[in-house]
C-alpha cells in the first residue's frame, strides 16, 4: 500500500509546503510521476486552469514529472489513456471544489479503479478540501447535508475541511446524521499523511487537526501524530 495525505484548504501558494514536499518524497522525489485531477473545479468550468495551477505548484517545489488528468465528467473518468496515466503515476492530488460532483464522477469509475492500482502499487493519494473529503468511506454534502458513500481511502471517517474558518458547526450537523463514524477537522494551511498503514497519522503545515470520535474531541497540532482505530 502506499500512503494517503489529506488536506484542510488553501492549497498552493505557499500555504502547503511542508505536506506537499513530504509527499513527493514519498512518492519517490523530484522524478515522480505526479499527476493532478482538476474534476472538482469542472461544475464552474475551472479545470483547466486549476490543473495547470496545480501542476506549476508542485512545480515549484521541484516536481519533474507533472501532468493533468482533465477528467470533468463521467466519460473522461472512463478513459483508457487517462486511466493508464494515473495508474502508472506515484502522486495522484485531487483538487477542491464541488464535493458531490467530484465523488460521483470518480466513483466506479476507471478512473478510481486505476487510482486504486496505483495505492495498492505504493503511490501517494491526496486531496485538498472536496478532494480530501471524498478519499474517505463517507462525505457530507455542504449543500444538501447529505452523507454519501466516498472512495473509501481513509474507512468509517468523514473530513470537515477549512475547521478553523467555517466548517466548525458541521460537527453537530454530521453527528446528527450519521453518529458511527470518526470526524476529522482538518484547519485550512494543514495537511494529515499517514504512514502507509492508515493507522499513524502526522499533522503538518501551519493549523491543526480536530479528531471527534464517540463524542469525544481531540485537537492535535503541527508536528504531532495520531492514532485511528484499526
Amino acid at each position: 500500500m502506499g500512503y494517503l495525505l489529506a488536506e484542510g484548504g488553501a492549497e498552493f501558494g505557499g500555504a502547503m509546503a511542508k505536506a506537499d514536499a513530504e509527499a513527493i518524497r514519498l512518492a519517490g522525489g523530484q522524478d515522480a510521476p505526479v499527476v493532478i485531477v482538476p474534476t472538482a473545479a469542472a461544475p464552474d468550468r475551472n479545470h483547466i486552469r486549476a490543473g495547470n495551477q496545480g501542476r506549476r505548484w508542485f512545480q515549484t517545489l521541484g516536481a519533474k514529472n507533472c501532468s493533468v488528468a482533465l477528467i470533468y465528467d463521467k466519460e473522461s473518468a472512463n478513459d483508457a489513456a487517462i486511466a493508464q496515466v494515473l495508474e502508472s503515476a506515484t502522486l495522484i492530488y485531487l483538487l477542491g471544489g464541488f464535493t458531490h460532483f467530484l465523488g460521483t464522477t470518480l466513483q466506479n469509475s476507471a478512473a478510481l479503479l486505476a487510482a486504486r492500482r496505483a495505492y495498492e502499487n505504493g503511490a501517494v493519494i491526496a486531496g485538498s478540501s472536496a478532494g480530501a473529503m471524498v478519499m474517505c468511506q463517507w462525505y457530507v454534502d455542504p449543500e444538501t447535508w447529505q452523507i454519501y458513500d466516498g472512495l473509501n481511502f481513509i474507512p468509517n471517517t468523514i473530513i470537515a475541511p477549512h475547521f478553523n474558518t467555517f466548517a466548525k458547526s458541521w460537527i453537530s450537523k454530521i453527528q446528527h446524521v450519521k453518529q458511527d463514524c470518526a470526524i476529522w477537522g482538518i484547519d485550512e494551511r494543514t495537511g494529515v499523511i499517514d504512514d502507509g498503514t492508515k493507522r499513524n497519522w502526522n499533522v503538518l503545515g501551519a493549523g491543526s487537526a480536530t479528531i471527534v470520535r464517540h463524542s469525544e474531541l481531540q485537537v492535535f497540532a503541527a508536528n504531532q501524530t495520531f492514532q485511528v482505530e484499526g
